[in-house]
């Protein structure tokens, strides 16, 4: 990766332009960008490059970039794969600072194609010039009728300036929810398609983007990441700056995810750790096209609510009810109306139910001044942080829809601070009436109310970022040797990264593990201690409950008898004696290293939930115990946690330094670890800790 953040400005708003590979007909890959930059009012200078023709679609046409008046700014390579790296290499020697590569045949159809996108990105490197592509749909700026594109979705008609930013690794997606877009009236200011994101990638794209000033939410589409430290560091600037990412991450299915990896050359890391990465950094992951178009549009305003109470206006009962549960499973807080103001509204209205939802029943319709009154006091006295009335076909009726809007109109400008939304079917200019007066309109409840719990998400990611901006302290890396780790040396390395353990003691050949374990205290635990064995409990290497001196030595004996007939190879270092620890919640905590993200933390309930139930958080390292904390509270039985059926409540807070603690750790060894596993971890009750009973430390060295 090179270059700095301003490295694509050639590329999104260029003074000049060639087009290598210009075609008089507006419909081939070489004419549609040039038809697109003269109908759209492009005010940079353009140079069809064509050595074929004198001119093109009425432009004067040069037969080599070498032949230029200047050197353009950007370049669009409109020439089979098999052209490409000449035109690469010209656009190279007369110093184009970017080039857009459309055609395919590169990375994803074979190692031909792969050598020769290699040998086209080094020519670029060498001379610095910035490549986008191949394989790709290009760009567009609408706010400066930049259109380096072959899409077809601007054929019929441009797609208007506005906040919407969208980043797409595939061009096919980008266009559709471009066009998509622009159906429901959203300006997109900029776009951009990677494709075999041969120099740029779609980090890189992200972090630009969410740096314009004049975008304020950036759809996102990707089937795998490049470069984690930009990914992260553009989710990092995204969240500071107060700026929303809605993203589509394909390959969640098995089926899904191997399709990924014959796609692009772009290992798809395990789909559960992608999805930690963006929640730990506020991104919101749609499931849907559609619902990342509702979250997209809601958030395209950049306005966010303070709280999440939300006031619920109908005119019909169950509608209303349907509406709250969906308000609830969004997270919003459907919190009843002041009760004085519930005694008003039930003296103006005796058939209504004032509590919330509000239903103002139909007879609200035939006395507008009522309605109206209705819709102030809940604005006025509800002390909602979101307003949403539910209409249905009212707004397109052509005898109500005009008082409806003077209703809603006179209301919106009342209420700064309440988030204004409405549910209703209409025609397309009639929400779109709305939707210019600052209402964010759906006519599907469910989704307006996703759209609207979103926007509370965004609210407290970047809360969170603004609270705490500090850096975590570094932990030094330490020296794990070259061979496998025995439990023993595992705890004494991780001890001293304030992960806690119970007190323990190592009974060499020769010592008297009866006395050891005297000293340790009864009941204790004797494990084999032995580099080699892993699974102890496989070949009977654990003894639990040892009463005393003479269970301790009866205990030893027979754990290294069974080991010597078992694993005859094994070294072993003697037995491990530890004191029993009843009592508390047992969870496991551990490091996997993902190919994409590097260190990244697990923790789950131990046992069944574990591994039936799958039920398991992850965080990539590091993090603080904040974090940790919304990692515990993450896991479907993190109920557990909190004390059931009148257990107590389990010490939460030290579970989340411990947590934190292996994060760091984990991130400063990351070059030397391959896993690491804590399991069982006890829980103890609130206030008395938690400890790590087992510790396996798996060296990369030990694992290649």
């Amino acid at each position: 990766m090179h270059g700095h953040t301003n490295s694509l400005a050639p590329l999104l708003a260029p003074r000049s332009v060639a087009l290598i590979g210009a075609s008089d007909d507006p419909q081939r890959i070489g004419g549609r960008p040039l038809r697109y930059l003269r109908e759209g009012g492009f005010a940079g200078a353009i140079y069809p490059v064509n050595p074929k023709r004198e001119s093109v679609q009425g432009l004067r046409s040069y037969a080599s970039v070498a032949d230029l008046p200047e050197a353009p700014e950007v370049a669009l390579l409109a020439v089979p794969a098999a052209g490409t790296l000449d035109a690469v290499r010209a656009c190279a020697a007369q110093k184009v600072r970017a080039a857009i590569v459309f055609s395919a045949g590169f990375a994803e159809a074979g190692e031909a194609g792969r050598l020769l996108q290699e040998e086209m990105t080094a020519v670029a490197r060498k001379s610095g010039m910035r490549l986008l592509g191949p394989n790709c749909l290009g760009v567009f700026n609408s706010s400066v009728a930049w259109y380096g594109t072959f899409s077809a979705i601007l054929d019929g008609e441009f797609v208007r300036p506005g906040p919407v930013g969208i980043v797409s690794q595939s061009g096919a997606y980008g266009s559709h929810i471009a066009h998509l877009a622009r159906q429901r009236g959203m300006g997109v200011g900029k776009w951009i398609t990677t494709g075999n994101e041969c120099d740029i990638d779609v980090a890189e794209a992200l972090r630009w983007m969410v740096e314009q000033p004049d975008i304020n939410v950036v759809i996102a589409y990707a089937e795998g990441i490049r470069n984690r430290d930009v990914f992260v560091d553009a989710l990092e600037t995204a969240q500071r700056m107060e700026k929303a990412i809605v993203f589509m991450k394909v390959g969640r299915s098995e089926v899904g995810a191997h399709a990924v990896s014959s796609h692009t050359a772009a290992l798809a890391g395990s789909d559960a750790v992608f999805d930690a990465v963006l929640r730990q950094y506020g991104v919101w992951r749609a499931r849907t096209t559609a619902e990342q178009l509702d979250v997209a549009q809601a958030c395209a305003r950049g306005i966010y609510p303070e709280g999440n109470r939300i006031g619920i206006f109908t005119l019909s009962g169950g509608f209303g009810i349907q509406m709250a549960d969906d308000a609830e499973a969004a997270g919003l807080d459907v919190a009843p109306m002041p009760e004085d103001a519930q005694r008003d509204l039930k003296a103006m209205l005796p058939y209504a139910s004032p509590r919330n939802p509000v239903d103002a029943t139909a007879q609200a319709l035939t006395d507008l001044p009522l309605m109206t009154s209705y819709v102030a006091a809940m604005l006025e006295r509800g002390g909602y942080d979101f307003f949403t009335g539910i209409f249905g076909s009212g707004p397109a009726s052509p005898s109500f829809a005009g008082r409806l809007r003077d209703v809603l109109e006179t209301a919106s400008r009342a209420s700064a601070r309440t988030i204004m939304s409405l549910t209703m079917s209409a025609p397309a200019d009639i929400v779109r009436s709305y939707e210019d007066k600052g209402f964010i309109v759906n006519e599907d409840g469910s989704a307006l109310m996703t759209a609207l719990g979103a926007l509370v998400h965004f609210r407290r990611s970047f809360d969170r970022a603004r609270a705490n901006p500090a850096r975590l302290a570094a932990v030094p890396a330490v020296d794990l040797g070259s061979g496998p780790l025995s439990e023993h040396e595992a705890k004494t390395i991780l001890s001293a990264a304030d992960i806690p353990f119970p007190a323990e003691a190592l009974a060499r050949d020769g010592d008297d593990v009866g006395a050891v374990a005297a000293a340790i205290g009864f009941p204790s635990v004797i494990k084999i201690a032995s580099p080699d064995i892993a699974h102890k409990t496989e070949i009977g290497g654990v003894a639990v409950g040892v009463k005393d001196e003479a269970a301790a030595r009866e205990a030893g004996a027979a754990i290294l008898a069974r080991a010597a007939e078992r694993r005859p190879d094994a070294r072993i270092d003697g037995l491990l004696v530890s004191p029993m620890i009843a009592g508390g919640v047992e969870v496991i905590a551990g490091v996997s290293s993902d190919p994409t993200f590097g260190p990244v933390v697990m923790f789950g309930l131990g046992g069944i939930f574990v591994e039936v139930l799958k039920d398991v958080a992850f965080r990539v390292a590091p993090f603080d115990t904040a974090e940790a904390h919304r990692m515990i509270r993450e896991i479907r039985g993190h109920s557990m946690l909190e004390g059931v059926r009148g257990a107590p409540a389990a010490d939460v807070n030290a579970l989340a330094e411990l947590l934190s603690a292996l994060s760091r750790f984990a991130a400063a060894n990351a070059a030397a670890i391959a896993s690491i596993d804590l399991n069982p971890v006890r829980v103890l009750d609130a206030g008395k800790g938690v400890v790590a009973l087992d510790a396996l430390i798996v060296p990369r060295a030990a694992n290649s």
